[in-house]
């Protein structure tokens, strides 16, 4: 029998590619409505249920990249660059890998937040949540709390960053040098 170790990274590189393409649905209404920053229950954010009448409760997370926003399970919530205050541009197979933050967003009890939440339509005709006029999202990669995989990464058809409490991308992992302290050419 032959060994089929080399599989697993073209599918893992096919699946990078699928999320790279995004739909073409059309475009969603807004129906942004800013929500202060108070504590409130948390329900599920499940995608298949009543978005309209879930609550999603986010909270900041320190990564070690810095602090983001995050699900109140510790997931780390993402935006899209490509995204308008009114529209999200990540439908279809990008939502799979890109999973929208749904319903209302209310702020976990002690959390301080710079900027407002809302919400806008999507084209399936969930509420999706907002913050600093970001629709946001999670990773599907993000397996855990903390994890920052998506930020920086350049998928769907546009940049992903981690959503900072003050709106602002989160930096990007810097390239690490490998030059010699001796100034040699490593002869």
């Amino acid at each position: 029998m032959r060994n089929r170790w080399w599989a697993a990274p073209i599918l893992a590189g096919g699946a990078v590619l699928l999320a790279a393409c995004g739909s073409s649905a059309a475009p969603s209404t807004s129906a942004s409505t800013p929500a202060a920053g108070g504590a409130s229950p948390a329900t599920s954010q499940q995608s298949g249920t009543n978005a309209s009448a879930t609550t999603a409760t986010i909270m900041t997370h320190s990564t070690s990249k810095g602090t983001v926003l995050a699900t109140a399970s510790g997931r780390t919530i993402y935006w899209f660059a490509i995204d308008t205050a009114t529209m999200s541009n990540c439908t279809g197979t990008c939502a799979t890998y890109w999973p929208p933050v749904l319903g209302k967003a209310v702020a976990a009890p002690g959390t301080t937040l710079a900027h407002g939440f809302g919400t806008i339509t999507r084209s399936d005709g969930k509420v999706q949540a907002t913050y600093d006029g970001h629709p946001l999202y999670t990773y599907a990669a993000d397996t855990a709390a903390g994890q920052i995989g998506g930020n920086g990464l350049n998928l769907s058809g546009g940049l992903w960053w981690a959503m900072t409490p003050a709106g602002t991308k989160l930096a990007a992992a810097k390239a690490t040098s490998s030059s010699s302290s001796t100034g040699g050419y490593g002869y």
